[in-house]
């Protein structure tokens, strides 16, 4: 079965560093996608405006992409959104009142995403702080999350990358019922609606375009992509991700993401 949709973690899989990729080397393999009746997809923690201004260069130049945003809160074609899943005020509360009261929530940052923009307490500084501003558009700093007004997509924590395993599990524990808990890299851990993931995202691409799992092929490095690594037969995991994901995927991408390991194994694939 011929391959119809690639989809793409960025953050240590297609980005080689500081939200550098290949230009003209992703170019290329776009237009012989193009040829043969391929989509490309941008499948990341990030959310879709950070994704589009990322690749402006190239959807400048004529190329189409699509993308799926906040861990698969937000589903976009090239021209439009085609879903979206929100948390509600009470979810909201929830897991705010949650990080309040756990003892280790002390030091860490809360980021929450929305439709309209992104949003931190006042009281976020120092790397963190710069952090959010890089990876995430329209950031408001605000004195209280809960009276925001905008329609929230997810909630991020920001631990120390080794402690990241264990709050998902705490949180996967707490609100599995009815939430999402995922590891982003990075130390982020993100809160979404109930069944958002990667793998759910890219099926609402795949119902858009008729692509059946057999034509999917998918990159990534972390447990935020775990999802959609294991469901499709055509999932690769990055030779420079964490020892979990090497034991949890078998199939391995051809380098690293620093030499452009994803293109790489496009390019593998198409024969180029």
């Amino acid at each position: 079965m011929s391959i119809k949709l690639i989809a793409s973690d960025m953050d240590g899989t297609f980005l080689t560093a500081n939200d550098e990729y290949s230009q003209a080397r992703f170019e290329r393999v776009l237009s012989i996608m193009e040829t043969r009746d391929m989509r490309f997809v941008a499948a990341s923690g990030r959310q879709v405006k950070n994704l589009q201004q990322l690749f402006a260069p190239t959807i400048n130049n004529g190329f189409e992409m699509d993308f799926v945003g906040s861990n698969g809160a937000v589903v976009s074609t090239f021209e439009q959104q085609l879903y979206s899943v929100h948390l509600s005020a009470n979810q909201l509360e929830k897991v705010i009142d949650w990080n309040a009261k756990n003892p280790e929530s002390a030091e860490n940052i809360i980021i929450m995403t929305g439709d309209k923009g992104t949003y931190v307490s006042n009281h976020a500084t120092g790397q963190v702080a710069e952090m959010v501003f890089q990876f995430y558009p329209n950031v408001k700093q605000v004195e209280k999350l809960m009276q925001v007004d905008d329609h929230i997509l997810g909630i991020t924590f920001v631990w120390p990358n080794n402690e990241v395993h264990q709050h998902v599990s705490a949180l996967r524990n707490i609100f599995g019922n009815e939430l999402h808990a995922t590891g982003s890299g990075f130390g982020s851990v993100d809160v979404l609606g109930k069944g958002v993931d990667k793998a759910a995202g890219l099926q609402v691409l795949q119902d858009y375009y008729n692509v059946l799992d057999s034509e999917v092929m998918v990159f990534g490095d972390n447990g935020n992509d775990l999802e959609m690594l294991t469901k499709y037969e055509n999932g690769f995991v990055m030779p420079n991700a964490e020892p979990f994901m090497q034991q949890r995927v078998t199939k391995k991408a051809v380098d690293v993401n620093t030499n452009d390991g994803v293109l790489k194994t496009i390019e593998q694939y198409l024969g180029i």
